[in-house]
């Protein structure tokens, strides 16, 4: 992080201890035309189970490990005084502990406003991490390989404060600025790894029975980064007219350039057997990596309304915005190409849109849109890849979108109305590098464009029933396909099918750019059959038909959602709710001479509350909420599969389900001790179940090549507990 940004956080953290002080040292007193209230609240809470119960449940909290309970303190002051026109509130709901939130607002009706707040918030990865690396969570860390070592806690706090101020300078003109900015520190999951042979590193020992050529290594992301924000506005509000011209910066600081590990010469292969490194797979791993450069970017906009009449009227926007990363590359530790001393990233963005709305007669309104986005990336080329002996340049990334759309609503009675809309973009991605190369895939698509239709209709059938049903289509098309020529550009194919100038079997495209059918459904109706009860529902339905010049990738993708809410007014002192969701995602995908997979996803939920007025000085409640999450890997195998392929689908039965479970209790109870004062007590119990291959597999921990592993306790249950004092006075 520059300096700059230092003194630019520690004067925004300065101001707004300034403002909070200066709130409570304000009289507090009873005068007239002035009202003023306050609330003081003191207490306990803690994380009841042991240390692996608690990291589901926790991780939003300082509670993991030893740390048992901390204590609860918040207030709220507020006072508005009716002759002056002035209302100042200020909150914090929690200061102690890890976990802090405070915010103040202070106005003058019609004159200023000032706001302010501050933000800490603290997230430990649920994970537990046990390795023997040294300097874990720095950007010099010395792997060690070694089957035991010591627990690692994951966890990043972001810690923010910002200022706002709002002026009518007249009747008709107003400006206002805001800045914030945010620190963000510790780590998080992050590692490298290599395969050897490879695309990029041909030059790299397979594995053998001497040396092992594939390693995998944890190396924690270190975090010490800022992000500040500013932006600025002036307002002129005309009778008529309304425009708006502001300015938006975004500046990005990381005091970490790069992560340089330090790999000994032996890992575990992975059977778990320790072995040299290849000379290859060992000069790959010892590379730096680099982590996310400096940047900034500045917007510049202008905006406005002009209603022509009360009928009609139109909207419009243009801006203009530049984004930059010249972060040096011998400063972060890397070797460049000849001459080139950073990237040199420069994308510059351009928009235009214009509006208009207008009701033609009493039943119709209609509206329609047109929006110019172009996004030229003007970032240096330059020869940064090697493969073998050839040399390839990055490449640029342009990207002009043209959209159009109109809509028009009818109301055919005071019980219907209905809407009617079309949409129509193009993507436009620019001429491709010459110089540059793709991997992974085999083709591209220079232009894309898209119809999408839709129509809907809401009804209110009577005084307690209501409800709309829609329906939607798009499609997507595009131009000839291109076939990368590895760093001389690209041929369009005409023919894609076509056996000598086409596409092979197994070639790959990417499915958001291949054609396809988009097919969607949605039902909502609300119905209150007593005066005391209330039911929403919605349903929704969508289909995805994809078509490239192969029959293998991405065929098709359907979703579907239904969910039911009811609320219930038992009586003027308890009230019921309840909800039941279920939706479900489903995708078909295959590869030449490999796996046929059937993905689905399928997540349930349902949850009861109750709450209510059990006494005269008590209120109760209760809710409890299940969700279940499961991810389903069909497989099948290509007829053109190998013999390896089919006997390890035969002898593991493909992957097994990723599942979760977790049902969650909540009790609270208040007791008003009198006017002024009341206690209360909160109860969350929570049990959860988690199964993820990705992490572990039949009880046995995730390694790494270093013998580090990453292990979640499946089945989980944790109880947290507060209890609190509030006194409140006006």
């Amino acid at each position: 992080m520059t300096n700059s940004s230092v003194r630019t956080f520690h004067n925004v953290r300065k101001t707004t201890l300034a403002l909070a002080l200066l709130a409570m040292l304000a009289p507090v007193c009873a005068e007239e035309g002035v009202q003023e209230i306050g609330t003081v609240t003191l207490g306990v809470g803690g994380l009841i189970g042991s240390s692996a119960d608690k990291t589901r449940l926790g991780q939003y909290s300082s509670l993991r490990g030893s740390d048992a309970s901390k204590g609860i303190l918040g207030f709220e002051y507020g006072r508005r005084d009716d002759e002056a026109g002035t209302d100042f509130l200020l909150r914090a709901t929690q200061l102690v502990g890890e976990t802090h939130q405070a915010s103040l607002r202070w106005t003058k009706q019609g004159d200023w406003k000032i706001g302010a707040f501050y933000d800490q918030i603290l997230r430990v990865d649920p994970n537990t991490v046990r390795t023997a690396l040294q300097g874990a969570g720095t950007t010099t860390p010395q792997v060690v390989a070694s089957t035991s070592g010591n627990d690692f806690d994951l966890r990043v706090r972001r810690t923010g404060v910002g200022v706002s101020f709002w002026k009518a300078i007249s009747d008709t003109v107003s400006t206002e600025l805001s800045l914030k900015t945010e620190q963000k520190v510790g780590s998080r999951l992050f590692g490298v790894g290599m395969t050897c042979p490879s695309l990029i590193a041909k030059a790299c020992t397979g594995p053998n029975n001497i040396q092992t050529g594939t390693a995998l290594l944890l190396l924690p992301e270190p975090i010490n980064a800022n992000h500040s924000q500013i932006e600025g506005r002036f307002t002129y509000a005309g009778e008529k007219l309304r425009v708006s011209f502001g300015y938006y910066g975004s500046f990005y600081a990381n005091q970490y350039d790069a992560l340089t590990p330090s790999v000994p010469g032996s890992l575990y292969n992975p059977v778990g057997t320790l072995l040299p490194l290849s000379p290859g797979l060992l000069s790959i791993l010892s590379q730096p990596v680099a982590l996310t450069p400096d940047n900034q970017a500045h917007q510049f906009d202008l905006t406005g309304v002009y209603a022509q009449s009360a009928r009609t009227q139109y909207n419009f926007k243009l801006s203009y915005a530049r984004a930059e990363q010249h972060q040096s590359f011998a400063g972060a530790g890397f070797t460049a190409p000849a001459g080139v001393t950073n990237l040199g990233g420069n994308v510059e963005t351009i928009l235009a849109q214009v509006g208009a709305s207008t009701r033609i007669t009493p039943k119709l309104f209609v509206q329609a849109d047109l929006r110019y986005e172009d996004r030229d990336d003007l970032t240096s080329i330059a020869r940064y890849n090697v493969i073998d002996t050839a040399t390839y340049t990055n490449r640029a990334l342009p990207n002009t979108k043209t959209r159009a759309k109109a809509q028009a609503n009818y109301q055919f009675t005071t019980r219907i109305r209905g809407t009617l809309g079309a949409e129509y973009e193009l993507i436009d991605r620019g001429v491709y590098t010459a110089t540059s190369a793709t991997s992974g895939i085999s083709a591209l698509r220079q232009k894309t464009d898209e119809t999408k239709l839709r129509a809907d209709v809401r009804a209110t059938l009577s005084e307690v029933f209501s409800g709309s049903i829609g329906v939607e289509s798009s499609r997507r098309d595009g131009s000839n396909w291109l076939k990368d020529n590895s760093g001389t550009g690209v041929t369009p194919v005409s023919d894609p099918y076509d056996v000598t100038n086409g596409f092979a079997a197994g070639s790959i495209f990417m499915p958001t750019l291949a054609n396809r059918q988009r097919d969607k459904f949605k039902l909502r109706f609300e119905w209150q059959p007593f005066e005391s009860t209330s039911v929403q529902f919605s349903a929704d339905d969508g289909r995805d038909s994809y078509k490239s010049p192969s029959q293998y990738g991405l065929s098709d993708t359907k979703t579907s959602n239904a969910a039911v809410d009811v609320t219930i007014a038992i009586s003027d002192a308890w009230s019921l709710n309840g909800y039941v969701a279920q939706g479900d995602q489903v995708l078909h995908q295959s590869r030449l001479a490999g796996y046929l997979m059937s993905f689905k996803n399928t997540n349930s939920s349902a949850g009861l509350g109750i709450s209510g007025r059990a006494a005269d000085k008590w209120e109760v409640g209760a809710n409890v909420v299940y969700m279940n999450d499961r991810n389903i890997y069909m497989q099948g195998l290509d007829t053109n599969a190998d013999p390896a392929s089919v006997a390890l689908l035969a002898g593991t039965g493909g992957l097994p389900d990723v599942t979760i479970h977790q049902t969650s209790l909540t009790l609270f109870g208040k007791y008003q001790l009198n006017d002024k004062s009341s206690l209360r007590l909160d109860l969350i119990k929570q049990r959860s179940h988690l199964s993820d291959w990705t992490w572990g597999n039949n009880g046995v921990a995730f390694a790494y090549a270093d013998g580090s592993t990453v292990w979640q306790q499946p089945d989980q249950s944790a109880l947290l507990m507060r209890v609190s004092y509030s006194y409140r006075w006006r």
